[in-house]
Parts: C-alpha cells; structure tokens; sequence
C-alpha cells in the first residue's frame, strides 16, 4: 500500500501573503481523495520527532536559537514566512514524515510526503521557506542506524539544492545530484556531487533527453540502496518562480521516469514534493497529482 504522509498541521494558514502557495497542500490530498487515486488509508500523520535525529545533521546552536526564537532579523528575512511556533512545529511535523516516509518505502518500494523538499535548509540555517532540511535528516537516520549504506539524493526541484549539498559536502555515503535551472536561485550556488544547469526556458525534449540520459549514468556509477527523489513541479512553464518551460505533461513524464527506473532496479524510494508556483493553484495540484498517481499505477 502506498503511504503518504500528511497531517493538518502541513496546511496551516501562515499569513495572507503566504496563503496562495500554501493551499495546495489541503487541495492535494483532497483532490486524491475525490478521484479515488488515494483512500483515507493512504495517508497517516507522522508522530512526534525525537529532537537527537534532527542534531544528526543540523547544528545544536542553529536548533537552539531556532526553537527559542533568537533568530536574527537578517535570518528571518532569510526565511521568508513569519515566524512562529506554529512554523517551527510544522517543520518538525514534515521531517518526521519524511522519515517515517523512507522506513515505509523500504517494506514497500515507495512512498510520498504531501510536503517537505526542504532542501535550501543548511546545517546552520535556514533559508527560502526551508527550516529544517526533511530528506537529510531522513538519509542520516537511514544510515546511522544501519538500515542504508549508500544514499542518493536526487533533486529535480527548479532551484539548487544548496542546503542539502552543504550537508552532505564530505559525506561519501550520500550522493547530492540536483538538475536546476542555472540562472534561478540561489545565485550562489554551493557544490553538488552532481550539478546540471538547465538554461532559461528549455521545453520538454531537451529537458527529458538530459533527465533520462544522466540520471541512469549516475544511479549506475553510485550504486544506492536508497533514493530520496524531491520532485519539485516548479519546472513547468509559466511558474512565477520556475524560468524553464517544460510542459505538465513534460514534468509527468519526467517523474515516470525516475518512478519506473526505481522500481525497475529496486531502489526503495522516498518522494517529497518540493515547490510549485503556477500562477493557477489547479495546475500546480494536478502536477503534484500525477506524482501520486503514477506511483499508484507503477507500484501498486
């Protein structure tokens, strides 16, 4: 059975501002629901995290000033949300998802975070709505306590995985591979073990030759037991903060790809959705949808 983490606390209300790009994680599971891809059975909210995991891979004085509220302003301008306790318990909702996530998708070949790819968050701060970093503290967990040897994080998100690749910079264990567009943020990129920058407004045929050409040369040459995938749906054209200009069918094939690969090679695989930032909140749902539904139709 796929399983899908998601618990009320993902959707909350942040501010006004904030409010758009926030629905679609209630109008994602509810969509699901309605066209019967999911049944209530799918989903499950995650427990509580045990705060050593997240020391794992975050700092012990980044935690602490996060948790206490001492964050400087130029830290919270670095954000981007307001804020709050609210925000802080969130992030720490969706890392434990994440890591429950990888413990299902190692007994069921996958399984999928309604939120997280919080992959601008750095051991030592935070950054572009990201907190806490999800699938690094899910790929130390995974490590240290024996369940994975060689990990592979694998982020198609448009923007750099900057956080994630600071984290594991001399980690030899896990492998950083982040396909983005080269001219998006963050302007200053940090280094991958795999870097690929798209140029502005590359459409579905480029787009697609380069995710199928390198990502099997890369799964081959690492050799992972495990794949964390951020499939960010932020690549699709016309999004307010994308650049490129793949098609939703594009990016539907792009995650059938990486789908049908994992589960071709029996490569347990964790799914988080990353950004989507369409200017019609129905396109950015049905993007993430397709997700959903494709590893219901591959895997189940």
């Amino acid at each position: 059975m796929l399983k899908i983490a998601f618990d009320k606390i993902f959707k909350h209300p942040l501010d006004k501002n904030h409010r758009f790009p926030m629905l679609k994680y209630e109008l994602l599971p509810e969509q699901l629901l309605s066209e019967g891809t999911c049944s209530n059975n799918n989903f499950f909210s995650p427990t509580d995290i045990d705060e050593k995991l997240i020391l794992e891979t975050h700092s012990l004085e980044y935690y602490q000033r996060l948790t206490n509220f001492q964050l400087n302003k130029k830290e919270l301008r670095a954000i981007g949300f307001p804020m709050s306790d609210v925000l802080v318990e969130r992030e720490k909702k969706i890392v434990q998802g994440t890591l429950e996530c990888s413990l299902y998708a190692l007994k069921h070949g996958v399984s999928m975070n309604i939120a997280g790819g919080t992959h601008h968050a750095f051991s030592d701060r935070a950054e572009a709505f990201c907190i806490l970093n999800d699938q690094s503290v899910a790929a130390n967990y995974l490590i240290n306590n024996s369940y994975c040897k060689r990990i592979l994080i694998l982020d198609l998100d448009v923007h750099q995985g900057n956080g994630t690749a600071e984290i594991f910079s001399s980690n030899k264990n896990v492998f950083t591979a982040s396909f983005h567009g080269q001219k998006n943020y963050p302007f200053r990129k940090e280094k991958s073990d795999y870097d690929f920058g798209f140029e502005d407004r590359v459409t579905d045929k480029y787009y697609l030759s380069v995710i199928q050409n390198e990502i099997p040369r890369l799964i081959d040459s690492f050799k992972p037991d495990f794949i964390f995938y951020l499939s960010g749906v932020d690549i699709i054209e016309n999004d307010k903060l994308g650049r490129l200009s793949v098609s939703l069918n594009g990016c539907k094939q792009r995650d059938n790809f990486v789908l049908n690969y994992c589960k071709k090679n029996g490569i347990p695989l964790q799914i988080s959705m990353g950004g989507g930032y369409s200017p019609e909140i129905s396109v950015i749902v049905e993007a993430h949808a397709n997700t959903f539904r494709l590893a219901q139709e591959i895997y189940f």
